[in-house]
């Protein structure tokens, strides 16, 4: 671990390297850009549609178009980047395949070093199956020789109530387990500070939590304090899960992914508490009630 802060910046010796964001019209991507820009690092945004993405009073930001995909337009658009920001794509069915494609085009293009969004307990075996995704995509990088940096984030804080639905009922199986949830926002801190200077990061694996671990009923009952909306937490069997969640007409890996966040939670896969989001920012992990008052 190291003691960096967000103010990290090349030495005069040192000089800066070229910055590329993935994901900067979403939440973590545009944050990781909004923090580089508020510190004058230039960086080039890399999105799928031009016109979405987000302006800066920077005259430093520049701005590719591909979609992970597409090997001709991603090397055109990582071309001169020399660390990357890899926000993982959308949940699909080919989720790992377009990895592995971006991988290959951001090395033909030159990048150096890639600083991927990735998942606690990442690999084979998690109960989580999209964490499985990751493990393999991790896989991918590491054999590929570029230097990396693994952000192994857990769920994010700021969106577990809104997994509640239109009764305000939060359901899944994860019984009395619980989760070291941990907000986007200390994730896009984390992530802008590695990206001003890799080097201190080169090979690292962070596992980004909040400071505690709080289970579903907990998330209901401290939001509906904030919020004042009625949530609730229902407890269901993995049976109860896939029949409740079978009216939405939804592929099969997307529905295994559904139940499978509860019961990873139930067999305590995503419980520990790390301290790498302060030993690396400085600031202690945002807490459930800092992200919904906005903190």
């Amino acid at each position: 671990m190291t003691g960096n802060t967000l103010t990290d910046s090349p030495t005069p010796e040192t000089p800066a390297l070229t910055i590329g964001v993935t994901g900067a019209t979403g939440r973590i991507g545009g944050g990781v850009a909004s923090r580089l820009d508020a510190v004058g690092r230039a960086f080039r945004m890399i999105v799928r549609d031009a016109s979405r993405a987000p302006t800066f009073d920077s005259l430093d930001v520049t701005v590719g178009v591909t979609e992970y995909r597409d090997p001709h337009a991603a090397r055109a658009a990582l071309e001169g980047v020399d660390v990357l920001f890899m926000v993982s794509a959308a949940e699909s069915a080919d989720r790992v395949a377009e990895h592995v494609q971006f991988v290959q085009s951001a090395i033909e293009a030159g990048v150096g070093h890639i600083v991927y969004t990735s998942f606690v307990g990442a690999g084979p075996h998690a109960s989580f199956t999209l964490a499985r995704d990751h493990g393999e995509t991790e896989e991918v990088i590491r054999a590929s020789g570029v230097d990396y940096t693994f952000l192994r984030d857990n769920f994010y804080l700021d969106l577990l109530p809104q997994w509640a639905d239109a009764d305000g009922v939060i359901r899944g199986p994860a019984g009395e387990g619980r989760m070291a949830a941990v907000a986007r926002d200390d994730v896009a801190d984390v992530a802008a500070l590695v990206l001003q200077n890799p080097a201190a990061h080169r090979g690292a694996v962070y596992e980004l939590t909040g400071r505690e671990a709080i289970s579903f009923g907990d998330v209901a009952r401290r939001a509906r304090a904030v919020t004042g909306r009625p949530l609730t937490f229902v407890d269901e069997t993995v049976e109860e899960a896939y029949a409740s969640r079978a009216h939405f007409g939804a592929p099969a890996f997307m529905v295994d992914a559904w139940v499978s966040t509860y019961t990873g939670v139930r067999d305590g896969e995503l419980e520990k508490v790390t301290g790498d989001v302060e030993r690396l920012t400085g600031h202690p992990a945002r807490t459930l009630e800092d992200v919904l008052a906005g903190r």
